[in-house]
């Protein structure tokens, strides 16, 4: 079965929530990338994130970017998604080896150390709209819990997994956003505080074989939930030729000019998906005709 979002409510609207199997998304991202455990991991949960609030945008051509940049040896993660399920995304460095964490984890508060998280989201306005937030644990479901609380002012539970199987590949991957509308009784925002506290990890589930649906029926199922959209999502780049000679133009006639002198192709590689396109002396020299 392939990678879908469910959305919901629960508790007569006081509670919206998302959730998402992403395993696929996770492991394509891997292959794409030669990524190690631990990177697989980070980028893993910045793609599910990115998958699901994708979705939350309402303009079939908007865009949200999540960006972390970031002190540790990962240097940085970037995740692109729409509202249609499509997300794509890579890290500056995609082998990076630590010893496991405290818990005996993957430890990827330690691949992200101190950092800042940026959230872009481009509604087809002059400017987008940017928020951030520093890094509070490089755990990315907590920055993200941060993020909303403090940019969007949405008081929000963000719950992020990827599990490893032991040749390196994705076991498990998915996760959850659950959110508090402003009209939520205090009743509502105690219980669902009190069962956020006492819940297993979004791959504990996810081992027991749970579905986005049951995942939110276990979380929100004593509210009432009410799932109102299933999407399909998946691993998606839009990169053509015709994307990557428009970023050759961009560079200027003098570069151009300089790389026909040369008289050597040269190979364009997409950062998002790694697909590698290459441009003739002919090619090139096509490009600055054009470019005049």
């Amino acid at each position: 079965m392939g990678d879908y979002i469910v959305r919901a409510t629960a508790a007569e609207g006081q509670i919206r929530a998302f959730a998402i199997d992403s395993r696929n998304i996770v492991e394509t991202a891997r292959e794409k990338h030669d990524t190690s455990p631990v990177v697989t991991a980070a980028l893993g949960r910045l793609l599910t994130a990115g998958a699901m609030m994708g979705i939350m945008m309402k303009g079939d051509k908007d865009l949200l970017t999540l960006q972390i940049k970031c002190s540790g040896p990962v240097k940085g993660l970037t995740v692109t998604a729409d509202a249609k399920g499509h997300v794509k995304g890579f890290a500056d460095v995609p082998q990076v080896m630590l010893p496991p964490n405290a818990k005996g984890k993957l430890d990827v508060g330690g691949a992200l150390d101190l950092g800042v998280l940026s959230v872009i989201k481009d509604l087809g306005l002059k400017e987008p709209y940017v928020g951030q937030t520093e890094l509070k644990t490089g755990e990315i479901g907590d920055d993200l819990t941060y993020y909303f609380a403090s940019s969007e002012q949405i008081p929000s539970s963000v719950g992020l997994g990827v599990l490893m199987d032991r040749n390196n590949t994705v076991k498990q991957a998915g996760g959850f956003i659950l959110q508090l509308m402003p009209f939520a009784s205090e009743e509502v925002i105690s219980s669902l505080e009190k069962k956020l506290t006492a819940m297993e990890s979004v791959t504990d589930y996810l081992e027991r074989g749970f579905t986005p649906e049951q995942l939110l029926e276990e979380l929100i199922g004593e509210f009432g939930v009410e799932f109102s959209e299933r999407t399909d999502a998946s691993f998606s780049c839009n990169c053509s030729k015709e994307r990557v000679e428009k970023a050759i133009v961009s560079i200027g006639r003098k570069e151009l000019n300089e790389m026909v002198q040369e008289g050597k192709p040269i190979e364009v590689t997409c950062h998002f998906c790694n697909r590698a396109y290459e441009f003739t002396v002919e090619d090139l020299k096509k490009i600055l005709i054009r470019s005049k």
